[in-house]
């Protein structure tokens, strides 16, 4: 290199002496630095890119030809350049990157910036200074996320900006004795064609002014790949200057100050699919589409399961794309397959696991217990016996290293790493200490959920003073978060209860959750939830528990899965068990569901019959939650037969019956049957072709649906007020309410959500 570089040097200098500058006159016409162009000259520097060469030239005032002669010296130098251990200029590429576009325009944002923001051509007028400030970027990410690749695809694509050199550097930071910085820095510098004598008279001691000095002098693109931690990398990052630095590490580097983070996850969908074809062909991904999205899918999206398993298929031509896919399909063996060659996916998750303290260690295997996606910092505190802060700063340690996603205070494992959780769980925990923890874990879940469930039945709600958590269950609207968080995980509770002949428990937690489901109605699980406990019911030999319980079943059937034959079943077998048990309420409720279905069903006349029997029967037994239901199935009835006038006349009987009535019905019970005469009065004055009366009763509702929280009627609030505003000629205000209903997300009513966007589409159109 030192010839090479010496030749271009010596070019330069004859050129310059020939246009009779100097140094600093140079400096000044082309943008590059004085003590840039003196190293190149002496040779101390590697020849530059085309960039500064060009802006040399253009600085010389250069023909043509004497132009080409020191374009082609400068990459004579290059072409076989110095290149010592751990640093390479352009280590070798990927073909097959996808994906990334918005993380890859980040980074040439941040170029544009880092660069001086002119293009090198046109840096004659723009000479890196002291005051400008390097920009750093940090690429951080799980194990397998593709941090180093992107790294490497953005500096290939960056690196005309930087025109004095671009450098990868391998930080090692997963080796149980990484370099030291200042072994780092003398890499560095020796790639930048610091001449050996420089470097040993500077000694150890300058090495990191050295250092300093030559990037603040340069135009350079530093990518500092596989950092341990900041204490790595804080020395390595320049003061000043027009440099720009990558760092990528598995940890998100926290410490660092002043830099742009660019977390990583896995690909999306389609980029997976788009990232395997590249690796099989297009003609065996073609040939099953589904298979490829499957393989795609037991990868969780991470760029290097699916490099291992695209590396799989292209080297095993007879395999199909769904032998793979099957493959994969069993859990027990999927980190195993996804081995290929020297890629071996456990062994990139086992570098980040051995870094771990024993108590995060611990947490990581044992949070592969949890059964739903995510947990938060109170279930781990139960699964390890930790407090809740000890909890907390556990598993921010997980976050911190990449092994742990966190969303606000929700906790999640890739798919992939929760597999490798369970490994290390059935490696190094006692079966014992396992089925313990677990126990601990379920029991804490189920009995919260009861607590929390309570505050929305009648005779219960607020937790009493003497109970103790670290859950906040102060109002029913922190309640209501904590149940719809932890859903998948009290679910799975209540099942392995249920599994366990724990009968009494799955009563006892189905029966909290009554009220409460009318404020989740469309969460998908409440038959499941009903059904598990009308079993209990049963095996209890309780014909009251049962009533209820299957009472329960036959609404969420009727509700939450419009069946209304099978409701009609359940409400029938609820009766029969409610008139054994003696119980007049629970026989109410049974006519009360029958009449709702009968109504659904249009059957009119069958839906009066049965909702009259249910409204006997309510005050006979001083059921005064029933009764009131009864008054809305009542003019409900009304507006779905067609008698609309009466419908008018009889809601507001009804509203005024709720309100003598108030102080002895929970708040919410009584919001939600405020919420449903709203609507069946808008409804009653929309068919009636009374507009404005329609609306304002049907905002009444959409109000009272967004100060209770309840999403579900809220979406349907809101399809009956655009229709209703449609209707009425206000398409503006119509395109609003259908645009809030869509935007409501996953716990609306899926029917509302596709009607909203029906008539969205529809108004797009006009």
């Amino acid at each position: 290199m030192a010839g090479e570089s010496a030749a271009f040097g010596a070019l330069l200098r004859e050129l310059r002496l020939e246009a009779s500058l100097t140094i600093e006159a140079l400096a000044a016409a082309s943008g590059v630095s004085v003590r840039g162009i003196g190293d190149l000259e002496r040779g101390r520097r590697a020849a530059p890119q085309r960039g500064t060469v060009a802006a040399l030239a253009a600085g010389l005032g250069l023909g043509e030809a004497e132009r080409e002669r020191l374009l082609a010296a400068a990459r004579a130098g290059r072409d076989r350049g110095y290149s010592p251990p751990g640093v390479r200029a352009f280590p070798r590429g990927i073909d097959d990157f996808v994906g990334r576009e918005q993380e890859l325009g980040r980074l040439a944002e941040l170029a544009v910036r880092a660069a001086g923001r002119p293009r090198a051509c046109d840096r004659a007028e723009h000479p890196v200074t002291a005051a400008e400030r390097p920009v750093v970027a940090t690429v951080s990410g799980p194990p397998g996320a593709g941090k180093t690749t992107l790294a490497l695809h953005a500096a290939r694509e960056l690196a005309d900006r930087f025109p004095d050199g671009q450098l990868m550097v391998d930080l090692r930071g997963m080796d149980e004795a990484p370099p030291e910085p200042s072994e780092l820095m003398l890499r560095v510098l020796k790639a930048l064609g610091v001449a050996d004598r420089d470097l040993a008279k500077a000694g150890p001691q300058g090495r990191p002014g050295l250092y300093r000095q030559m990037l603040a002098d340069r135009r350079c693109l530093l990518v500092l790949d596989n950092a341990r931690d900041e204490a790595q990398v804080r020395p390595l990052l320049p003061g000043a200057g027009a440099a720009m630095v990558v760092v990528t590490s598995r940890r998100m580097l926290t410490g660092l100050e002043s830099v742009h983070r660019l977390p990583l996850g896995e690909l999306t969908p389609e980029e997976a699919a788009a990232f395997l074809t590249a690796l099989v062909g297009t003609e065996r991904a073609g040939a099953d589409p589904t298979a490829l999205a499957e393989v795609a899918d037991h990868c969780g999206n991470l760029p290097l399961a699916l490099r291992v398993a695209g590396n799989w298929l292209a080297t095993r031509t007879g395999w199909s794309v769904r032998r793979l896919a099957d493959r994969l399909a069993l859990e027990e063996r999927r980190l195993d397959t996804l081995t290929a060659g020297d890629l071996h996916l456990p062994a990139a998750f086992h570098l980040s696991y051995r870094q771990l303290t024993p108590a995060a260690a611990r947490m990581f295997r044992l949070l592969s217990l949890v059964d739903g996606p995510d947990a938060g910092a109170a279930g781990a505190a139960q699964l390890t016996g930790q407090s809740l802060f000890d909890a907390e700063d556990t598993l921010e340690e997980l976050v911190e290293t990449g092994l742990l996603g966190a969303d606000r205070d929700r906790y999640r494992f890739h798919d992939l790493l929760r597999l490798y959780a369970r490994g290390r769980l059935r490696a190094e925990e006692p079966a014992g200490a396992v089925e313990a923890a677990r126990s601990a874990l379920h029991r804490w879940l189920l009995e919260t959920t009861v607590m929390a469930g309570r505050w929305y039945e009648p005779d219960h709600g607020a937790p009493p003073a003497t109970w103790r958590s670290d859950v906040d269950l102060s109002t029913a609207d922190r309640a209501r978060q904590w149940l719809q968080a932890e859903g998948a995980n009290w679910l799975a509770a209540l099942r392995a209860a249920a599994a366990a002949g724990d009968h009494a428990t799955v009563v006892e937690v189905a029966e909290a959750l009554h009220w409460f489901s009318d404020q989740w109605i469309f969460w998908g699980h409440w038959p499941e939830v009903f059904a598990t406990a009308a079993r209990s019911a049963q095996a209890l030999g309780d014909p009251l528990l049962e009533a209820t319980q299957v009472n329960y079943h036959a609404w969420a059937l009727l509700v939450c899965e419009s069946r209304h034959r099978d409701s009609l079943d359940r409400s029938a077998q609820a009766l029969a068990a409610a008139r054994r048990a003696g119980d007049l309420s629970q026989q109410g409720w049974s006519h009360k569901y029958a009449a709702w279905a009968w109504r659904l069903l249009g059957d009119h006349a069958e839906a009066a019959r049965h909702n009259s029997e249910a409204a006997a029967l309510f005050e006979t037994a001083g059921d005064l939650h029933g009764a009131l239901q009864s008054k809305v199935e009542h003019d409900q009835l009304l507006v779905d037969a067609g008698r609309h006038g009466e419908a008018v006349t009889a809601v507001p009987s009804t509203l005024s019956f709720l309100d003598q009535v108030a102080d002895r019905i929970e708040p919410h019970v009584a919001d939600f049957t405020r919420t449903n005469l709203q609507v069946v009065l808008g409804g009653a004055h929309a068919h009636l072709g009374n507009w404005a009366a329609a609306v304002e009763h049907l905002r009444i509702a959409v109000d009272l649906c967004r100060a209770s929280g309840n999403t579900a009627m809220e979406s349907r609030a809101l399809i009956h007020l655009g229709n209703s505003l449609l209707a009425a000629g206000r398409a503006a205000e119509a395109r609003d309410a259908f645009s809030r209903c869509r935007g409501l997300g996953a716990t609306a009513d899926p029917n509302s959500l596709t009607e909203a966007r029906e008539r969205l589409s529809e108004l797009a159109d006009r």
